[in-house]
């Protein structure tokens, strides 16, 4: 199953940016044995729901997804496949409002909620694991390095290193890729997922969430600005992702960090592709295979699993050696 590389190249016809974002989505389907589900409390009154698949290991594996995604995406199911057969136990955690239960509070996620995911990591090492990893997919992948950034010299011993993929570590340049006329199809599909749960935080905090117009909001910069920011304690959109990317705490990292941001990521700014190490840091290691697109990197093999999963279980088989 697992092999050494040192590039990813796909069959041609998936050598665009676009089909590989969209491609396992629509017909991407994961083997995967049913998770346990668990709902993880938070001091706030709130509360997390989290997937666990345990077979007994000694180690554990903690993923975050992305964006308007969930603990049951096929990117997720599918790594968390892989790590089971590499002998990891999973724990595959959903942000609030995600994985089909809205949350209590007003708030909802965002992507500098590194509270949430200290909780999930606190949690689950609390069950008598020797050793973690963590992983994170596109803003999954920004709130694991941002956590790993700010725990720096503090971070748990326990905790081994860390792979993420598409990561939009710049989420101001991010943003002002995703508002371009050419990525629009994918925005409007955000705006009109986060429209149905803005929808139904208005009927519980009328006088907090006010959706009129939301019809015409059209990028992350003014739905940031009306609703992420004020709700998260920031002033506005920008002060959000100043103080939420990942970028600025990479140099801070101190457990082998990997990034894999494919250079045809229709998703990404160019500082979404760190090279100096005064901005990576010691511990932090960026690759950029030429393909790949957004959360994509999709393989026809007969095992099933992507080269995503592949370079991940091998950086986590390069920490345990």
């Amino acid at each position: 199953m697992y092999y050494h590389f040192l590039d990813y190249k796909p069959p041609l016809w998936l050598r665009n940016g676009h089909v590989q974002s969209v491609w396992p989505t629509l017909f991407r389907k994961v083997a995967i044995a049913e998770p346990v589900r668990e709902v993880l409390p938070t001091d706030d009154g709130d509360e997390l729901h989290l997937d666990w698949y345990r077979q007994g290991s000694d180690r554990l594996a903690v993923l975050s997804h992305g964006l308007e995604g969930h603990s049951r995406r096929p990117y997720m199911q599918g790594l968390a496949r892989a790590l089971l057969h590499d002998g990891w136990d999973v724990l595959a955690w959903n942000f609030r409002s995600c994985g089909g239960v809205m949350n209590h509070q007003p708030r909802f996620y965002h992507s500098g909620a590194t509270e949430d995911l200290h909780r999930v990591v606190q949690h689950g090492l609390a069950r008598g694991y020797k050793t973690a990893f963590l992983s994170g997919f596109s803003m999954g992948g920004n709130l694991t390095l941002l956590y790993l950034g700010q725990q720096s010299e503090q971070v748990d011993s326990r905790i081994c290193g860390a792979a993420t993929f598409s990561v939009p570590c710049d989420l101001a340049g991010s943003a002002d890729t995703l508002a371009l006329p050419s990525r629009r199809i994918y925005m409007q599909r955000f705006l009109r997922d986060l429209q149905v749960k803005m929808e139904e935080k208005s009927q519980r905090f009328p006088e907090l969430i006010d959706v009129s117009g939301f019809e015409n909001i059209r990028s992350f910069h003014e739905f940031d600005d009306r609703y992420t920011a004020p709700l998260h304690g920031f002033r506005d959109a920008r002060d959000y992702w100043a103080s939420c990317s990942a970028l600025w705490k990479l140099k801070d990292i101190r457990v082998p960090s990997l990034i894999v941001n494919a250079a045809d990521d229709p998703f990404l700014s160019r500082q979404c592709f760190p090279e100096s190490r005064a901005q990576l840091g010691a511990h932090v290691r960026l690759e950029s295979p030429r393909w790949g697109g957004h959360v994509g990197f999709v393989e026809h093999a007969r095992d099933g699993y992507y080269w995503s999963e592949r370079r991940a279980v091998a950086h986590a088989r390069a920490l345990l050696a």
